[in-house]
């Protein structure tokens, strides 16, 4: 009976410390299934629309907000600008330019194939929205009645977009959309080395 004792004496401190333990277990258990629902969510999510996804969104918005666009066919694409110097592009704004107008395409516009190297821009000196004389040229040879035009911006975070189409005789928007991008690290190499073209 003796050693019996201090045996039942501690069978209280043992059952508190084992509790102990055990939530100590269950918390850390519960913090670890936290961290990974919210591993899952984040692989989980719908990955941001890119500029492809974008570019048709867009092209679909012009021809919602004024469907007589595509009557002004055919339409030539000119290379997206930097906002800052309108006789600079990149790669970006070579690819969203054909991204666009293919876009456009499929919602219906005729768009006349144009690759020579100097034969589409816009010059710095005359603005945005005025076509240069090279350009008037151009459509005239083609017979184009629009010109699919845009300009980009990079900011800190994020690439701004402006598309417009514009006819040819008089410079009139005749549809415009808007987007932006999250500026990684594709879009930087795609931006890198802008210069005239």
């Amino acid at each position: 009976m003796r050693l019996s004792l201090p045996f039942k004496s501690q069978l209280p401190g043992l059952a508190a410390s084992s509790r102990l333990l055990f939530l100590i277990v269950m918390m850390l258990l519960l913090v670890g299934c936290a961290a990974l629902g919210n591993n899952n969510t984040a692989r989980n999510a719908e990955p941001k629309p890119g500029l492809s996804e974008l570019a048709h969104q867009a092209a679909a918005q012009m021809v919602a907000n004024n469907p007589d666009v595509t009557r002004y066919n055919p339409m030539i694409a000119a290379t997206f600008v930097s906002i800052d110097n309108l006789s600079q592009s990149s790669t970006f704004g070579r690819i969203s330019s054909e991204i666009m107008a293919s876009a456009l395409a499929q919602q219906g516009m005729q768009v006349r194939e144009v690759k020579m190297r100097d034969s589409m821009f816009i010059e710095e000196t005359v603005g945005e929205l005025i076509l240069s004389r090279q350009v008037q040229r151009l459509s005239a040879q083609h017979n184009a009645r629009s010109i699919l035009m845009g300009t980009y911006a990079q900011g800190q975070d994020y690439l701004y977009v402006s598309a417009r189409v514009v006819r040819v005789g008089d410079a009139m928007v005749l549809g415009s959309a808007d987007f932006q991008l999250p500026l990684d690290n594709n879009l930087r190499s795609l931006l890198e080395g802008q210069g005239g073209w």
